[in-house]
This record gives structure tokens, C-alpha cells and sequence, in this order.
């Protein structure tokens, strides 16, 4: 029995050694907040939009040409030849499939290029993300809304610190978001 309290009076002693040596802190980041705070982020989603305004203005261009092409069908109809009017019918339904494709093959691109682009900023980040935790002793960094956390303290949430040592890290972004605005 008393080799037991020994044994267990040592182990208690020899606890806090190896605990000095293991972070025991926990923070959790809000990477949606990251990416549309950060430098980088912004000038991503900026590059995005860009791709995806022109997309929009594509296909409002082609949905005009259907509209006008219907409503010369829906008008015309009368005075038409049997020929003509099928030559139109079948125009529009080029038009309308070439529409649907389109669409189908933005909505592709864009979901490709906004996986390259968060995986880019992925690259960037993480190294900095493991800088703040080795510079603040933290045993563990959480994805904020991604890792089934339902509460989390703002006193663990490292976000802003993350941004501003991001920034820091990545300064060339901010004149390339800026010439991505200009028209």
C-alpha cells in the first residue's frame, strides 16, 4: 500500500514536467470571416465576382437573343411560311439548349475556379495558422462553424489574429485587388 501512495505521489509530481512541454490551450477561427476580411480573401472574391459578372452579362445577352427570337415567332407567325416558321422554331431550340450548356458550363468554371482559389488561400494560410499556434502554445485551432463546435468563447477565437499575421504575411494581394476593380 505504500509503494502504491508513492508511486502515486510520484506520478503526481512528475505530471506538471511533462504537461510544460504539451499545450493545453484551444482556439477556434472563423474562417469565413477570414476569407472575406483578409487581403488575400477579398482579392479572391473579387476575382470570382469579376468571372461571375461576366458569365451573368453572357447570358443575358443569349437569353435577349431567345426573347427576340420568340417574339419574332409569336409575331410573325401568320405571314410565315411553313419553312420559315420551322427554320425559326428550331433556331430558338438551338438557342435555348446552347443557353442551358452555357449555363451548366459557367456554373462548372466558376465552382472549379473558387475551389483553386480557396485552395490557394489554403496554401497561403496555413502556415500562418500554425506560426499563431506555436507562437501562443495552443494544443488545438478549430474551424469555428465547421468542426460540430456548437460554443466557443471569444476569448479562444484567434481570428483576428489571424488576419492581421495573414495580411502581414501576404502584402502583395492588396494592389492586386485593387487592379481587379478597375474597369
Amino acid at each position: 500500500m505504500k509503494k502504491l501512495l508513492v508511486l502515486i505521489a510520484v506520478a503526481a509530481l512528475a505530471a506538471p514536467v511533462f504537461a510544460q512541454n504539451t499545450p493545453a490551450r484551444v482556439a477556434v477561427i472563423d474562417v469565413q470571416k477570414v476569407l472575406t476580411q483578409s487581403t488575400s480573401g477579398k482579392a479572391a472574391y473579387d476575382k470570382l465576382k469579376k468571372m461571375q459578372d461576366d458569365r451573368v452579362e453572357k447570358a443575358k445577352t443569349m437569353d435577349d437573343e431567345i426573347r427576340k427570337l420568340d417574339t419574332d415567332i409569336n409575331t410573325k407567325k401568320i405571314s410565315l411560311s411553313e419553312d420559315k416558321l420551322a427554320d425559326m422554331q428550331k433556331q430558338l431550340n438551338e438557342k435555348k439548349i446552347a443557353m442551358q450548356r452555357y449555363a451548366q458550363d459557367a456554373d462548372r468554371e466558376i465552382g472549379e475556379a473558387r475551389d483553386r482559389e480557396l485552395q490557394a488561400l489554403e496554401v497561403k494560410i496555413k502556415p500562418v495558422i500554425d506560426a499563431i499556434g506555436k507562437e501562443m502554445g495552443i494544443a488545438a485551432i478549430f474551424n469555428k462553424f465547421e468542426s460540430g463546435l456548437v460554443y466557443a468563447s471569444d476569448a479562444i477565437d484567434i481570428t483576428d489574429t489571424v488576419i492581421k499575421k495573414f495580411n502581414e504575411a501576404n502584402p502583395g494581394a492588396a494592389p492586386a485587388a485593387a487592379a481587379a476593380k478597375k474597369p
